[in-house]
C-alpha cells in the first residue's frame, strides 16, 4: 500500500471543502445528504494520499479499508452506505466527492479476492493486499497505541465517484 517515503499530512482545508461541497452541490443539482460525513485523505502520508487519489480519479479504486480501531480513537461513527465524503490530495486540498456504496465491518482476514480487485491498488490480488494492508494496519495500530493481529476489526467499503476537480495551481 504505497511507496516507502512517509511525509505527514498536512492540515486539511475546511474552508475549501466547504466551497467545494458547495459546488458539488451547484454542478450536480444533489438533492441527497444536504451534508458531507467527512473530509479525509486517503492513507498516511503524503505520498500515499497521491498514489491512491490518483487511482480514484483514474477508475481504478473504487473501495477502501479503514480499521474500527481508528475510528474508535477518533470517536466517529463508522460509515454507512449513502454517505457522501470529500477526498483531499496530499496538500490537503479536496478533489472528490466520494459516495459510499456498500459497508461491510469483519476481520482483516475476511477480504476476498473481489474487494482486493475493487480496491484497485498493487496487482489487485487478495495476497498482495493483505501485505500492503497489514503493513499499513500495522503502523496504525502502532501509532493510537491499540495491538494489531490478523483478525482486527475492518471497514470494508466500496464506492463510487459523485464529483472531481482538477488540482488547483
Amino acid at each position: 500500500m504505497g511507496s516507502c517515503a512517509r511525509t505527514p499530512l498536512p492540515e486539511l482545508d475546511t474552508i475549501e471543502a466547504a466551497a467545494f461541497w458547495q459546488r458539488y452541490l451547484a454542478a450536480t443539482g444533489d438533492a441527497g445528504e444536504p451534508r458531507y460525513t467527512a473530509v479525509a485523505c486517503f492513507g498516511d502520508s503524503v505520498e500515499l494520499a497521491e498514489e491512491l487519489l490518483e487511482l480514484v480519479l483514474g477508475g481504478r479504486k473504487r473501495a477502501t479499508a479503514g480499521s474500527v480501531a481508528d475510528y474508535e480513537a477518533d470517536g466517529l461513527p463508522l460509515p454507512n452506505a449513502g454517505e457522501r465524503w470529500i477526498a483531499c490530495d496530499g496538500r490537503g486540498c479536496p478533489r472528490v466527492v466520494i459516495r459510499t456504496v456498500e459497508i461491510r465491518v469483519g476481520p482483516l482476514s475476511s477480504v476476498d479476492e473481489a474487494f482486493a480487485w475493487d480496491e484497485g491498488e498493487g496487482d489487485r490480488s487478495r495476497a498482495d493486499w493483505l501485505r500492503s494492508h497489514t503493513d499499513y494496519f500495522r503502523r496504525l495500530h502502532e501509532r493510537l497505541g491499540v495491538p494489531f493481529h490478523d483478525e482486527i476489526a475492518v471497514i470494508f467499503g466500496r464506492f463510487e465517484t459523485a464529483y472531481s476537480e482538477p488540482a488547483p495551481r
